[in-house]
């Protein structure tokens, strides 16, 4: 079970890979959540890895790159991390 946590909390966290990496699957299916973030200003859940366990963010995706989810404020997740996401 992953604690959720603001935005804000996350350059307080050491993010590392998750067990399996799934780094192009995420790539693909994060290209929905940039246009639901950019166009409708929706919100995705995204869980990833940490040194103090997995960890949740509900927050809007402005771009993917092949290697991190870029979020508002200059933040980034590792796509290597990444556990889970919802819409």
């Amino acid at each position: 079970m992953a604690t959720l946590i603001a935005k804000e909390e996350i350059p307080q966290y050491r993010i590392v890979p998750a067990f399996v990496d799934n780094s192009a699957h995420w790539e693909k299916e994060l290209s929905y959540a940039v246009r639901l973030g950019n166009e409708f200003k929706g919100k995705t859940n995204i869980t990833f890895e940490t040194t103090q366990g997995p960890r949740s963010v509900s927050t809007t995706v402005w771009s993917v790159t092949d290697n991190y989810l870029q979020l508002k404020g200059g933040m980034s997740i590792p796509l290597n991390s990444i556990i889970e996401v919802h819409f």
